[in-house]
């Protein structure tokens, strides 16, 4: 009796390796149109604007001279630490009050105050507002001649004559942070405001009935669960801060006598006023250097907060 013998199991096909792109391949070729793309309108400019920096070159004369690293020689023995000083006073206070102002409005809309929904958005229509016609406002509040300011304070006794506050050294950066707290405090309000929402209340209740008033279950309960989205709130106003322009460019200029220029004016001035664009581009780069470091510190706190 004969045993039949068991099939035999078909080889299995082979895979065909030609013509095929591997997973890598694939990935850059759908992405190189976006790569061209940023290299033609970001990456080539940054660097050739770069480049410029190592050159004399003047807006009104054709041609350029190579210099080397003397444009930021000029501006490392000479203004730049002014205008970096500058620049964070601007920055921080511009920064901080209306964090402060932001901070305190959040806090008591989220109270459950009566007709909250309307406050919240009557104190959102300074944000909504171009930055330059809130800046032409505050200069009409400002004017020495006939600013509503000086009107009231006059008013109420409590100055005698009219004060130039766009044209004192003194009081120019004040007005100018003034100007921009105004304009800003509201989305910061926002932000902590949806912060302050995702507290659950039952902290806040099981604080009370432990007995702690409200400025420990401020400290104890609010604030560690905020404290992310304010850090990010404080560091992203701080960039955008740093890089600010129409404001003090609109109300003072940098004036007086160059008390509110900052890196924005101070590379706007060189390069349109003066004509010097290698020595803009220069400081452009060394402000550029400034911002990257805010950033890279704003991706490590953002990172930090993901991985929590």
């Amino acid at each position: 009796m004969s045993t039949a013998a068991p099939p035999q199991k078909a080889p299995p096909p082979r895979e065909r390796t030609g013509g095929r792109l591997s997973n890598g391949a694939f990935a850059l070729l759908l992405t190189a149109p976006g790569l061209a793309l940023f290299a033609a309108i970001i990456f080539y400019p940054l660097l050739s604007a770069l480049f410029t920096g190592f050159f004399r070159q003047d807006l009104r004369l054709a041609g350029r001279e190579f210099v080397g690293l003397d444009n930021f020689a000029h501006w490392l023995d000479g203004d730049f630490l002014t205008i970096l000083e500058q620049t964070l006073v601007f920055t921080v206070g511009a920064t901080l009050v209306p964090f402060v102002i932001g901070f305190a409005l959040a806090l008591a809309l989220n109270t459950g105050l009566k007709g909250s929904g309307f406050l919240r958005g009557l104190f959102l229509f300074p944000w909504v507002i171009p930055g330059v016609v809130v800046s032409f406002l505050w200069m009409w509040i400002f004017n020495a001649n006939y600013g509503v300011l000086n009107g009231v304070l006059m008013k109420a006794g409590f100055i005698e004559e009219s004060v130039a506050w766009l044209g004192q050294p003194g009081t120019a950066m004040l007005a100018v942070i003034v100007t921009k707290t105004w304009a800003s405090f509201p989305w910061m309000m926002v932000m902590l405001l949806a912060g302050l929402q995702t507290v659950p209340r039952e902290l806040h209740e099981a604080a009370s009935m432990d007995g702690a008033g409200s400025i420990r279950r401020f400290f104890a309960v609010t604030w560690p669960q905020v404290r992310g989205v304010a850090s990010i709130v404080l560091l992203l106003e701080f960039i955008w801060n740093f890089q600010h322009f129409d404001t003090i460019y609109v109300l003072t200029g940098g004036g007086p006598a160059g008390t509110t220029e900052t890196f924005a004016t101070a590379v706007y001035q060189t390069a349109f006023k003066g004509f010097d664009i290698g020595r803009a581009t220069a400081l452009g780069g060394l402000w550029m250097l400034l911002l990257l470091l805010l950033v890279a510190v704003y991706l490590r706190i953002t990172e930090r907060k993901g991985d929590a």
